[in-house]
């Protein structure tokens, strides 16, 4: 959490990003989640709550940790011939993957994010760009970091992730609705399990199962940005998922 109150106020110096938009990273995952009946949290949160919570590592409050908690999560892998019995159950295809380890960088200026990065290579391998993508789930083990990640994968320019959340963009009726599971901020973050976890609510979401939280729009290309770990100033390791639904 140090790590990435030390992140946050680097990109509130450079950018003007206030705590509010962090804290309405919260309000919008807090809700998504209260529509989740898989949510480690189900309930809404006031903005007021989260603004003025238990200090962690300002800006970071304690609503924009995400929870550690127990979950599990499976998948069950068939071959393409299996699969064309499939198809009255809305498959969904890997239409690109890609994982990178973090570096060791010691200022923000050093080199472009692991995320940004990272997004090249998966967007290149799927012959296609943000603009794409109709939904997404990122990691957002703090507020912080789906500001970020909204940035680095770009969904919006570099420095505007606050303009963003601010906008109504990310909500679950926005033009780019992110972590309509509720997110690890409400979903939980069980660790090994939260990957999973984002396949499957993009598959949910692609298949217009999702409930009270089903995006009015259609989906038929989702990402998800999974990152373990801190090296410094980045993720030790990250995986990005582009779905396809077929």
């Amino acid at each position: 959490m140090e790590t990435y109150g030390v992140m946050s106020r680097w990109h509130m110096s450079k950018y003007g990003t206030t705590q509010e938009q962090l804290a309405r990273v919260v309000v919008k995952n807090r809700f998504n989640g209260s529509l989740n009946p898989k949510a480690h949290w189900q309930e809404p949160v006031e903005f007021e709550k989260v603004m003025n919570d238990r200090l962690i590592s300002f800006p970071i409050t304690r609503p924009m940790c995400a929870p550690i908690g127990d979950g599990a999560a499976a998948v069950i892998i068939v071959s393409e011939r299996y699969l064309t019995k499939l198809m009255g159950s809305k498959p969904v295809k890997i239409r690109a993957i890609a994982h990178t380890s973090g570096s060791d960088k010691r200022d923000f200026e050093d080199l472009p994010d692991i995320g940004e990065r990272l997004g090249k290579i998966v967007y290149e391998k799927a012959g296609l760009g943000p603009e794409d993508i109709d939904i997404a789930e990122v990691h957002d083990a703090t507020a912080y970091g789906e500001l970020h990640q909204t940035e680095a994968l770009g969904f919006t320019a570099e420095g505007t992730g606050g303009e963003f959340i601010d906008a109504g963009k990310s909500a679950l009726d926005g033009e780019m609705p992110v972590n309509t599971s509720g997110g690890l901020l409400s979903r939980g973050h069980p660790v090994g399990a939260s990957g999973l976890a984002q396949i499957f609510e993009m598959v949910t979401q692609m298949r217009g199962e999702g409930g009270k939280r089903q995006v009015p729009k259609e989906v038929k290309i989702a990402l998800a940005e999974n990152g373990g770990g801190i090296i410094t100033l980045e993720e030790a390791s990250m995986t990005i998922t582009i779905l396809e639904r077929m």
